[in-house]
């Protein structure tokens, strides 16, 4: 493993020195910083163009240049923007923030979804929910970017202010809401007329019932997790992660994750009204990322409490639910700032914005500053999502189709495994073998893309902070964006060898 790795990055580090030699050569080629003094009408001029020659170097042959600014990079200088005279790596420091947080958020989202979806729709191959999926999933993968983020700016955040200002929803669009919900489950879950129409039922009862219940609690006046939705959350999360990790018939861990389901709403006040309270003053991140592994563990250990034949399946659960109830719990608390937030003079009512990455002279706690960059976030992450879970919905079919037709495959249902063993188990874990190579490349891909969508929503990511070097033939900058985007694929491609030993034992590294 680590000869491998070692061989990976020396190749890596020689992949980068001639990208970066030749993007450098190309960008230098395009790029004319006298062509607003060469058009200028200033007397000066001359002078002017003398003064900023010296200035740039541009007097010495490009490849002198860039051996002298891979010299400064080596050190840790990425150089200094002359039109701002700033430092590169100042500039980059507030950029980079604001791209990973887009393209992490947008990254984990599309892969939940449409993996999920994904492997659904491959299971009822050819059925109404199957075509229904595909026809979207090319629907959204044709779809322009920009033509998707211009829309949501209408509709997702015009139009959604509009509504806040008098949040009702008419009774007939919640009842034609919940039928669509319910075809949409029977589709999903699939099987004979009579439980199609069951599934039906209940997923259109539970959809108008939750949204009657969000509309007369005053629930979009105040949007809040609540006791309420908190205890029928983490009770449907408890049975979904059983199911998945190891099937409702294992009691211990049934019993792990509706204990640990439990835990979490009888700790929900003490946790928000006295931890969050006395630690605001203080919380950050890393106290928050602290919390989280902190939850996990007790959930792992009332698995362990549990005991049983195989504990560890208890445990693992008992962790994934705990974590999960412990991030509604989060949730719960940034939400519960939504008051002063929405009626603060900055926000002036619409807490949904089109532009930048948080609100200028807001003021507040840092719980308003979080949930200031979640809205902030939402409509970028909507856009960059659409487009990457209708990739992920189509590439987790196809694997799931060619995996659940190995011989493999038949020989667990010949030996009378459960459906569920054979599909999570056998199924699901090979059919993320070829996802493997796609998800590291893809998010270099998004952090391409981003370039559009942080244009259009005025974020002052990397991608803006490129283009605006590219037009003002800022070199230095451009130069940088694009190091570390070569920096990001070269990582990926070693990532992706490394995922594909961890999902295959047969392949091997250290060959």
């Amino acid at each position: 493993m680590l000869t491998f790795i070692i061989r990976r990055v020396l190749i890596g580090l020689g992949i980068l020195l001639v990208s970066s030699f030749l993007l450098y050569l190309l960008v230098d080629l395009v790029m004319d910083p006298l062509e607003d003094l060469v058009t200028s009408t200033d007397p000066n001029k001359e002078f002017q163009i003398a003064e900023r020659t010296a200035l740039l170097e541009l007097d010495k042959p490009a490849v002198q240049r860039y051996f002298e600014w891979l010299g400064g990079v080596v050190t840790g200088d990425l150089g200094t923007a002359w039109r701002t005279n700033r430092p590169v790596s100042e500039l980059l420091q507030g950029a980079i923030i604001s791209t990973i947080q887009l393209v992490s958020a947008a990254t984990v989202l599309s892969i939940v979804l449409g993996v999920a979806v994904g492997i659904v729709s491959a299971l009822r191959q050819y059925s109404g929910f199957d075509y229904l999926i595909t026809f979207v999933s090319f629907l959204l993968f044709s779809l322009p970017s920009f033509w998707v983020a211009v829309l949501l700016k209408q509709w997702g955040a015009i139009g959604f202010n509009d509504f806040l200002a008098d949040p009702w929803i008419a009774w007939g669009v919640i009842i034609g809401l919940g039928l669509i919900a319910g075809f949409l489950w029977q589709l999903a879950i699939g099987g004979v007329l009579r439980r199609r129409l069951i599934n039906a039922a209940i997923g259109a009862a539970a959809t108008i019932g939750a949204l009657a219940f969000l509309q007369l609690s005053g629930w979009w006046e105040q949007p809040n997790i609540g006791p309420v939705i908190l205890a029928v959350t983490s009770v449907v999360i408890a049975f979904a992660v059983t199911a998945l990790s190891t099937g409702l018939k294992n009691r211990r861990a049934l019993y792990t994750a509706l204990t640990c389901a439990a835990l979490g709403v009888a700790l929900w006040y003490p946790v928000r009204f006295y931890l969050f309270y006395y630690l605001t003053d203080y919380m950050n991140w890393g106290i928050v990322a602290l919390l989280g592994l902190l939850a996990a563990a007790v959930g792992i250990g009332i698995g362990v409490l549990f005991r049983g034949p195989d504990w560890k399946q208890s445990a693992r659960t008992g962790g994934i639910v705990a974590f999960l109830v412990a991030g509604l719990i989060f949730i719960d608390q940034v939400m519960s700032v939504w008051g002063p937030y929405y009626n603060s003079n900055a926000i002036n009512g619409r807490p949904i914005p089109t532009i930048g990455d948080r609100t200028p002279n807001l003021g507040g706690n840092w719980w308003v500053g979080v949930l200031d960059s979640y809205t902030h976030l939402l409509l970028p992450t909507l856009a960059l999502m659409l487009i990457s879970f209708a990739g992920y919905t189509r590439y987790s079919r196809g694997s799931m189709l060619e995996v659940m037709n190995q011989d493999y495959i038949r020989t667990a249902r010949a030996k009378g495994l459960t459906e569920r063993t054979v599909v999570v188990r056998h199924g699901f874990r090979n059919s993320l073998i070829p996802l493997a190579t796609i998800v590291p490349l893809d998010v270099i891909t998004l952090i391409g893309g981003a370039i559009i969508t942080e244009r259009i929503f005025g974020r002052p990511g990397m991608g803006q902070l490129f283009l605006q070097s590219l037009a003002t033939d800022d070199i230095e900058p451009v130069m940088a964006y694009l190091l570390i985007v070569a920096f990001l694929a070269i990582v990926a491609n070693i990532v992706a060898d490394l995922i594909y030993a961890v999902l295959d034992p047969r392949i091997r590294v250290n060959a």
